[in-house]
Formats: C-alpha cells, sequence, structure tokens
C-alpha cells in the first residue's frame, strides 16, 4: 500500500560515512550494495551493508535479474503447466524450446546469469556477515542486520538449491575467483543446513514489525520474522518436515500481524506493503522520473506487460497464460478474471481492470493480469510502455495458511484435519470475493481428498506467481503433469552453467543427469 503521511521518512545510503537525504517515496529505502573495509565502518555502517540488500535484489546489475527479470520468469514460471514463454513466436524462440519444451541448455544466458547472480547476492550478504563477525558486534541493531544478512542468503541458496540440485557452499566473501574455482558441489543436505542456521538465526533476531510509537510502519517493506518463520516453514515443506513447517506456520498465523484481503491486493500497486504482504521487492519510480536516477527500477512487470503496438505497447510480453490454466479453475471461481487478460475482449474493470479493452490480433491470447498496471501510472512515471515501480511480491499470507493446511493434512489425524479444513476456507472465503454461490466448502473426506483440494487450490490461488512447478516436483506429480510438454524425471534440476565447471579446472562436476 502507499503511504501518503509526511511522518515517513526515508533515507538513502550515499557512501560512508553515512549521508542521510529525504526522499519523496514511502516504500523501503534502496541502497547500493557496498564494499566496505572494516575500517571505514562508523555509526550506521553495517547498517548500510544490511539496506543495501533491499536494493541489490531489485538492481538487474545485482541479484535482480536472478528474481524479477526474464531469467527468473523462465526457470520459476515457464516450466509449469500454468504459463509460456509468450511475447511473439520469434521472439526469444530458443527460449520456448528450453523451457517450454524442457529441453535445457548448459550454456544459455539465462541459466547462467540466473546462476550469477544468486550468488552475488550470497556474496553481498556475506560481505555483511564476515563484516559483523570480524567486528565482534553484539549491539542489537548489528545483530538485526545480521539477521537481514542471513535471510538473504538463504533465499538465495533456497532457490539454488531447488533449482540445480548440489551447489557450491560459499560462506565467505569472494575477493577473487581462484577461492571459488577450486570449490565442488556441496550435497544438498549441506545446503539446506545452511539455510536452516541463517533462518533459525533470523526469525530469533528479527522484529515482529517495523511499528512506530503512533503504530505507523517505519520501514514498510524491511524484513520481519514472519518473513523468516514462513521461509523456513517453505523450505521445511520441501523436505516434507510437516510438524516443523506447521509449528512455524502457526506462529505467523498467530502474530496477528497478517490477513487476507481483496485477492488482487495481493498482487497489485494498491496492495503493496500491505496486511496480506510478508516480503515483497521494493520498486518505486516517482512522477515523471522514468529511467532517471531516482527510479528505483525493477523489470518484474515491465517484461510481462501485454506484447502490442500504441497504446498497448505495455511492455515486453513474456510469461503468458496457457489454455490449461483457463481451464482449471472451478466454475465462477473471480480468481481466474483477476489473473488472465484476454485478447480482443475488456479488461473486466469489476475483476481488477481499469476499462479497457484489449486489442485483436496481438501475439498471444492470454496474458498476466497479475503484472497489468493502471494507464495513470503509467503515465504519471512516464513509463508509458512498462511498469517498472510494481513491487514484486515473493511472501505472502495465503501461501502461509495452504502450507499450513498441507502440513496439517499430511501429519494427519482428526485435530489436523480440522485445521487442514479451517486454513483452507479462510483462502477459499476470500476468493469467493463476496459470492456465496462459488467455490463451495471442502468439508474432510480423507487425507487424499483434502490433499488434492489443497493442490487445486495453491494451483489458482498462486497462478502465473512462480510456484506451480516446484510444487509439482516437491510433490512428484512433475513427470504425470508435465510429461506431455516433454518433461522427463531428470528435469527437475537445471543444468549447471557450463562456463562455470570449464572454469573450475575439473573441480566442479555437472550433474550427472547432463552428461
Amino acid at each position: 500500500m502507499k503511504y501518503n503521511t509526511k511522518a515517513l521518512k526515508w533515507v538513502l545510503l550515499i557512501t560512508i560515512p553515512v549521508a542521510i537525504a529525504s526522499v519523496g517515496c514511502q516504500k523501503f529505502l534502496d541502497r547500493k550494495p557496498l564494499q566496505a573495509t572494516l575500517s571505514d565502518l562508523n555509526q550506521g555502517g553495517v547498517e548500510g551493508l544490511a539496506l543495501g540488500l533491499y536494493g541489490a535484489i531489485r538492481n538487474p546489475d545485482e541479484g535482480g535479474a536472478a528474481w524479477g527479470h526474464i531469467p527468473y520468469l523462465a526457470i520459476h514460471s515457464f516450466r509449469d503447466d500454468d504459463a509460456m514463454k509468450g511475447s511473439s513466436p520469434s521472439d526469444g524462440a530458443d527460449w520456448a524450446v528450453i523451457y517450454d519444451q524442457f529441453q535445457y541448455s548448459k550454456d544459455h544466458w539465462s541459466t547462467n546469469i540466473y546462476y550469477e547472480r544468486k550468488y552475488k547476492m550470497i556474496d553481498h550478504a556475506n560481505i555483511l556477515i564476515h563484516t559483523v563477525d570480524s567486528l565482534k558486534l553484539t549491539d542489537p541493531a548489528s545483530l538485526v542486520n545480521l539477521a537481514e544478512g542471513r535471510f538473504f542468503r538463504a533465499l538465495s541458496y533456497f532457490d539454488l538449491v531447488r533449482t540445480y540440485g548440489k551447489v557450491r557452499k560459499i560462506d565467505f566473501p569472494v575477493t577473487n575467483n581462484a577461492q571459488v574455482n577450486s570449490l565442488p558441489k556441496s550435497d544438498e543436505s549441506v545446503i539446506y543446513g545452511l539455510i536452516d542456521a541463517d533462518l533459525q538465526y533470523a526469525v530469533a533476531h528479527l522484529p515482529l514489525n517495523w511499528k512506530n510509537a503512533s503504530g505507523q510502519n517505519k520501514y514498510p517493506g524491511r524484513l520481519t520474522r514472519g518473513a523468516a518463520q514462513t521461509l523456513l516453514a517453505k523450505t521445511m515443506m520441501y523436505r516434507q518436515q510437516w510438524a516443523g513447517a506447521l509449528g512455524l506456520l502457526q506462529q505467523v498465523i498467530a502474530s496477528g500481524e497478517y490477513s487476507l484481503d481483496k485477492y488482487n491486493l495481493a498482487y497489485n500497486e494498491a496492495g503493496e506493503n500491505g496486511k496480506e504482504s510478508i516480503f515483497e521487492i521494493q520498486a518505486y519510480t516517482p512522477p515523471g522520473a522514468s529511467g532517471t536516477a531516482q527510479s528505483l527500477y525493477s523489470f518484474f512487470a515491465t517484461s510481462q506487460g501485454v506484447r502490442g503496438s500504441g497504446d498497448w505497447d505495455l511492455g515486453w510480453g513474456w510469461n503468458t497464460p496457457t489454455p490449461d490454466l483457463v481451464a482449471a479453475y472451478e466454475a465462477g471461481d473471480p480468481r481466474k478474471d483477476y489473473t488472465i487478460l484476454y485478447s480482443g475482449q475488456s479488461d473486466d474493470p469489476a475483476h481488477g481492470g481499469y476499462g479497457r479493452t484489449l486489442p485483436t490480433g496481438l501475439p498471444r491470447a492470454y496474458w498476466n493480469k497479475k503484472a497489468y498496471v493502471d494507464p495513470k501510472r503509467q503515465q504519471e512515471t512516464g513509463d508509458i510502455h512498462g511498469a517498472g515501480f510494481l513491487n514484486q511480491r515473493i511472501l505472502r499470507y495465503a501461501d502461509v495458511l495452504l502450507m499450513a493446511a498441507e502440513a496439517a493434512n499430511e501429519i494427519g489425524g482428526a485435530a489436523n484435519q480440522t485445521l487442514a479444513v479451517n486454513y483452507l476456507e479462510q483462502v477459499r472465503a476470500r476468493a469467493r470475493d463476496g459470492n456465496n454461490s462459488v467455490l463451495p466448502f471442502v468439508a474432510f473426506v480423507s487425507q487424499t481428498q483434502m490433499r488434492t483440494a489443497i493442490k487445486q487450490e495453491r494451483r489458482v490461488e498462486f497462478a502465473m506467481e512462480g510456484e506451480r512447478f516446484f510444487d509439482l516436483v516437491r510433490w512428484g506429480d512433475a513427470v504425470n503433469v508435465l510429461g506431455p510438454l516433454g518433461y522427463q524425471a531428470r528435469n527437475k534440476y537445471l543444468p549447471l552453467p557450463q562456463p562455470v565447471i570449464d572454469q573450475s579446472g575439473g573441480a566442479l562436476v555437472q550433474n550427472p543427469d547432463y552428461p
């Protein structure tokens, strides 16, 4: 959500020592990651390193290409049955072969930069962690900063381990390539061990919220305990550690810090940093300032905007819905029209549109409405062919509820059956959008029946948000569901980038399914 109060101020770290400048944006600040020596640090220096991570995860030259850019969309979304490469058929045709058809490449810009930028984020986090440890800082503020660094490192490693399987464990700052070229891969259990330790530390040291004495959020978008608990629980879901995940998720629920809101507020600009938000990547473009130094630009929405001409040249048009997704919704589910734009049809103001009609003759029949923004905002920012100001949601409260429902169902027992039904119903009740004649209540019949219901709910609740492929893999459903598209068991993991293999001089071995 946007904060209009002038009481909220932001600071932008310019250099060390810290220089402070107030700016009009009411989102969390963006700071360039710092390469400071220990002698450079004085008051606020460690915080500068921590806050720089929030900008790095958005900045395409740092971590941003591995989160909110086309490589992220390809790896997290194109590979499922709900999304496809999109754009025009000739634009990036090789991407469609690699990701839509599962003919993975060992040397392609997309996976090479995804891998590289994840490790770039890890290195920024390692610099912070090393700095705090070297200075033996124990003050509360520094421990919070350390927790932020460890969260970002865990988030980066979680994406790496579920994308590539075994990867290098690098938990120290890298000053030259020789330090890492000789490192072999580590088992998944080792990587998950580091993730667990990092997130347990973050749970212990991040604040419940960042509210000031008057109840206002001082730093919208800044990490909280709930974010660490949610991410840790998600990593446990991938390892079927149901009891541990459920315990963490119930703590998030019991905290009272989060709740569901109208469905489209979970992903559009009006709902940014709202009550459903647990963690989202911040972006901002001030009026008329697109492309300037003041623009904290994200390519997340721009890369997915409708690819047309004139007034409908809204972006690059990648990551578009498939006919399978269109057919996946229960009859009358309002989320369908909140999620999908249809070429040649109204954008449907009753479901998050702005009173426009899409032209016919566009290169795709369907477009991702979750990346569709108000044209007035595009005009205000001067970003008429993009939407660099839209935040990217990473963790939201509906995911907490559906993971809790899944974990409770898998544990079993009467009490957990009741929990699973209750958590599932909360998500469905919100989805009805006031129309109680749709999405009927799902009563517990059996563990298998409830498991199927939860899987379906996750599919439509998070459609086009990059959850589906990884869900199918962790459920063991990927071969059955994606097999007709070309998926084989080996496609669970991508091959490691061949340039990284070559640089290692034999120390780093390619994934065994990709000789």
